[in-house]
């Protein structure tokens, strides 16, 4: 976690209780990790379709600390306050596609991506080492209200 993330702009735990991973996590989860984190070969080494996955860590360590939220690591990384950490990544511009077919850049230098996804030539791109293409669309983040509840489920002891 980077020394200068500023912990005061977490978004609040949520007040529900009795969170589970089966039931309250993993379809958050589902919709904004499992793209990169499941498999054979997880990004990071970190599986996030099991609760044993998720407290297994990757190859970084583990990422959350039951009972401690605030400084898991999985929670500054989907809460994105840590730009180099966040998940998912933040998207990066690559320079200009060539027009399909055309091998020139589209007018203006932009490419239009149809809605709900990345175009294969798109410029928006997961970062280095990232994903590929063919894996769907980028994932979406997790709102405020989802990592807070992913707060919730860490202080409750991640169960």
């Amino acid at each position: 976690m980077a020394a200068d993330v500023d912990l005061s702009k977490l978004p609040p735990d949520s007040n529900r209780t009795n969170l589970t991973y089966d039931a309250d996590i993993k379809p958050l989860f589902r919709v904004s990790c499992f793209r990169c984190h499941t498999g054979a070969k997880p990004a990071g080494g970190l599986k996030l379709d099991t609760l044993e996955g998720v407290l297994k860590g990757g190859k970084n360590g583990l990422v959350l600390t039951a009972g401690d939220s605030v400084h898991s690591p999985m929670v500054i990384a989907i809460s994105r306050l840590d730009p180099d950490s966040a998940m998912p990544p933040r998207m990066r511009r690559r320079p200009s596609a060539p027009s399909p077919g055309t091998g020139a850049p589209p007018p203006g230098g932009r490419v239009v991506i149809p809605p709900g996804g990345n175009a294969p030539g798109s410029p928006l791109q997961p970062p280095m080492g990232g994903p590929s293409a063919q894996r769907g669309p980028m994932p979406k983040p997790l709102s405020a209200e989802e990592v807070g509840l992913v707060r919730a489920w860490i202080d409750q002891g991640a169960r």
